[in-house]
């Protein structure tokens, strides 16, 4: 494991200079990014801002004249986008029966055309979703119950 390296022949003589590394608690540009230097994406930006009006003239213009991009464009800043809303339903629904009871009345909501699909698919699954809290509140409570009996040997 002793092996000598034997320096190329390019590299012998070669006397290192001296250090040449910073010192510790010197810095190498002690007096910093000059104030008002700004980097690349910055002066972007800044011209990109510069030439925001003229831009929007002129889309507003093309706009004006017909042009049926520049009108989306416009009027897709300007107007909200609509959002879909689910509709009011009334069909029979018993809330205090079994979950499987309720899911079988909105499938058959669905099958008669008192609901849409889509609508009885939400309500399936907040169906569940509540659910699973009352199967967390019953495992809760039964825990709780098993810590306060006193099971001492």
């Amino acid at each position: 494991m002793n092996e000598v390296v034997q320096q190329p022949t390019w590299m012998q003589g070669y006397v290192p200079g001296p250090d040449t590394k910073f010192k510790k608690g010197q810095s190498g540009n002690p007096a910093g990014k000059p104030k008002g230097t700004r980097d690349k994406r910055s002066k972007l930006i800044q011209r990109m801002l510069d030439e925001a009006g003229d831009v929007l003239d002129a889309v507003l213009e093309k706009a004006k004249a017909g042009d049926p991009a520049s009108a989306g464009l416009v009027l897709g800043r300007v107007l909200p986008a609509l959002r879909a809303q689910a509709q009011t339903v009334e069909f029979d629904f018993d809330p205090d029966a079994p979950i499987t009871v309720q899911i079988q009345q909105v499938l058959a909501a669905v099958a008669a055309g008192e609901v849409p699909p889509d609508t009885g698919e939400q309500i399936i699954r907040a169906i569940g979703t509540l659910s699973n809290a009352r199967v967390t509140e019953e495992l809760a409570a039964e825990i709780a119950a098993l810590k306060a009996r006193d099971i001492t040997p």
